[in-house]
């Protein structure tokens, strides 16, 4: 019987990404559980891990990777790069219908390929299997931490991508010195845990949102809100989340009352285009609009949260938002200003545990149904184009790719 042959690949998308879909230690894992498998690694001065780190393990390294039948990456395939006839897994970016995916898009279907991609990979319960989530949020907290030493001139520390590991990211925060302040997380997913992973470890006191609203505390609080916490019916009838998750416009936003006690927002939610905002740059005027610094995690450019003017990069990843120019300007540059943190790569930062949490997911979650039989149609869910035609819940997608919308 042969094998199937598996290659992971060097990332191509600039600007580059450290990260790999299968650490070296993975890689030993998989082949140890999937004896129908051949595994390829593709050589790169860029990966968080070394080539040393997979030979080391006595993993095959190999330029040429076109003889593989599947292909796995974790950010998009540059174009020039993209073989034909593979099937691929990656994060591809364009079931959004994201513009400047387009191209990309169709040279896959014209490349006759097979486009898995992982944010479509679920579970019969439309529960996502793989994320970099919890990273974000990490990373993304951590940051806000490290802008606001910076802003307060009261700490330095190091950059989250200077960081080894995570063991690192808890050494320099040790660092952190903080005053009676309050700090507010949006969201209750892999992202806002992540995020409250970091708060927890400074030992912040947990507090519930009606005692952040009400109570004046002698020691530094956070506390964590859920829909029902940030938004109310329209008709002023009880809140239902599937209902709001369904009928999103039907909500207004109840979220003011948190800017005028907050002085650091790490936002982690999901936000639907047809849910209200957070606030208006109207309400950010206000001379009781407290909050000193917004970690935008969720980094939704032009929506829920107007000072979110554009992405920041992981080189320079805060900006400030001056509320009554309502325009950005130098970071840091007035304590009147709301400083940024809107990275959109933020698991890039921390590549190396990024990775290794994204390589046992794959391992355990999804490889059984690339490499066997893959019952619950897991990979078929994900699955964007093949044989030249976009795939069956990718339809959608004709205009898009024809350039008609």
């Amino acid at each position: 019987m042969n094998k199937l042959k598996v290659g992971i690949l060097r990332e191509t998308k600039n600007p580059p990404d450290m990260r790999v879909a299968l650490p070296p230690k993975q890689c030993v894992t998989l082949l140890d559980k999937f004896k129908n498998i051949e595994l390829y690694i593709q050589p790169s001065k860029l990966r968080t891990y070394t080539d040393d780190e997979y030979i080391e393990l006595g993993l095959t390294l190999k330029e040429d990777i076109s003889d593989c039948d599947i292909l796995i990456g974790v950010k998009e395939v540059d174009i020039p790069y993209l073989i034909p006839n593979k099937t691929y897994l990656f994060f591809s970016h364009t079931a959004k219908k994201q513009p400047y995916n387009r191209e990309l898009l169709n040279e896959i279907l014209k490349k006759n390929i097979r486009l898995v991609d992982y944010e479509y990979l679920t579970d019969i319960h439309n529960i996502r299997l793989v994320a970099f989530g919890r990273w974000a949020g990490i990373v993304g907290a951590y940051n806000g931490f490290l802008g606001y030493g910076k802003k307060k001139k009261s700490y330095d520390l190091e950059r989250a991508f200077e960081c080894h590991d995570m063991d690192d990211f808890f050494k320099e925060l040790k660092k952190v010195k903080l005053d009676t302040i309050k700090i507010l997380v949006s969201g209750g997913g892999r992202v806002a845990h992540g995020a409250m992973e970091v708060i927890e470890a400074l030992n912040i006191k947990k507090v519930s949102p009606q005692s952040f609203l009400k109570k004046q505390f002698d020691e530094p609080v956070f506390a964590q809100i859920d829909p029902w916490d940030y938004t109310k019916r329209k008709d002023d009838d009880v809140f239902d989340l599937e209902h709001f998750f369904k009928h999103p416009y039907e909500y207004k936003s109840n979220f003011l009352k948190y800017t005028k006690v907050t002085d650091i927002f790490i936002a982690c939610h999901f936000w639907d285009t047809k849910a209200p905002v957070f606030m208006t740059k109207k309400q950010m005027k206000e001379k009781d609009f407290k909050i000193s610094l917004i970690a935008d995690v969720s980094c939704d450019v032009d929506g829920p949260i107007p000072s979110t003017v554009r992405a920041s990069t992981i080189a320079e990843p805060f900006y400030d938002y001056n509320p009554n120019l309502e325009k950005e300007t130098i970071a840091f540059s007035s304590v009147e200003n709301i400083t940024v943190m809107a990275v959109d790569n933020l698991p890039g930062e921390a590549p190396r545990n990024a990775s290794i949490d994204f390589g046992n997911d794959l391992i355990n979650k999804i490889f059984p149904s690339l490499f066997g039989e893959d019952t619950d149609g897991i990979i078929e869910r994900a699955t964007i184009t093949k044989d030249g035609e976009l795939y069956t819940n990718f339809k959608y997608l004709k205009a898009f790719s024809e350039g008609k919308e």
